[in-house]
């Protein structure tokens, strides 16, 4: 039995997500603070909507996907029910391992989880990292919930932070930069629904090329970048502006404000 202890949009998308990888319905209970969000849950889904008491007796996997500065009070309500031979599955942002260990007080395996809103397209990039008392078995059982819905990786928590800003938060990086080249294609004269679909199509191949041919950026870029062309003028422009720093620069800032938010 699996739980889900905190079904906003990031752990609904959880949900879903393991339904679609063929999970049943009771097989998956759900918790929420709101009466009406529950009933959404149960008509949408069918699955049990329980309390986090509830939860933490029954299911043998919690995940925990409330926000972080929502975690320190699930975990004094749920640490009387979980025993040490629960998996924890924890997916707030800056929340480390040992800040659940230590609350749950019981040598509970703990893996601490970072995915992204594509989730809900079978899309999602997931990196995963083991608590002090969580072994390859627990790693394994992590992959294998996470796996149907995107690609998983494992890293060192010391990297988790870094992680949550770099592909936690990536979409909306996109959806950013999707957003301002369709504004200059409309400054440029094009409709904006045409503008849309070729600015989508064009980072959805770009990604694709990416993936699949194995080759840095830097020589997929040159690849576009004759000498006096179209494609150097706008790179010009980019570097002019400082926009590789600006990048560098917000990844770090959503780094800091993770950590922020876990500390309360």
């Amino acid at each position: 039995m699996i739980a889900i202890l905190g079904t906003g949009k990031m752990g609904e998308a959880l949900l879903s997500g393991l339904l679609r990888a063929g999970f049943k319905p009771g097989d998956i209970m759900a918790t929420t603070r709101r009466s009406e969000r529950a009933q959404a849950l149960r008509e949408t889904y069918g699955v049990r909507t329980v309390s986090n008491s509830e939860a933490a007796k029954a299911a043998d996997t919690l995940i925990l996907a409330v926000k972080p500065q929502d975690m320190a009070t699930l975990l004094a309500e749920i640490a009387p029910y979980v025993p040490a031979d629960r998996l924890v599955i924890s997916a707030a942002a800056g929340i480390t391992t040992s800040f659940v260990e230590q609350r749950l007080g019981v040598d509970v395996p703990v893996v601490r989880v970072m995915s992204n809103t594509p989730i809900r397209f079978d899309e999602a990039m997931s990196v995963i990292s083991a608590g002090a008392h969580a072994g390859e078995e627990h790693l394994k059982l992590t992959e294998d919930l996470l796996k149907p819905v995107g690609k998983v990786l494992r890293i060192p928590e010391s990297q988790q932070d870094a992680a949550t800003a770099l592909s936690g938060s990536g979409p909306a990086y996109f959806f950013y930069l999707v957003e301002a080249m369709v504004d200059a294609g409309i400054l440029l004269g094009m409709p904006r629904a045409a503008a849309l679909d070729m600015v989508t199509q064009s980072i959805v191949g770009a990604a694709v090329m990416l993936r699949d041919s194995g080759e840095h950026p830097v020589i997929l870029r040159e690849a576009v970048t004759s000498p006096g062309g179209t494609t150097i003028a706008a790179i010009a422009e980019l570097e002019r502006h400082s926009v590789r720093a600006a990048f560098l620069a917000a990844i770090e800032a959503a780094r800091d404000r993770g950590r922020q938010l876990a500390s309360g």
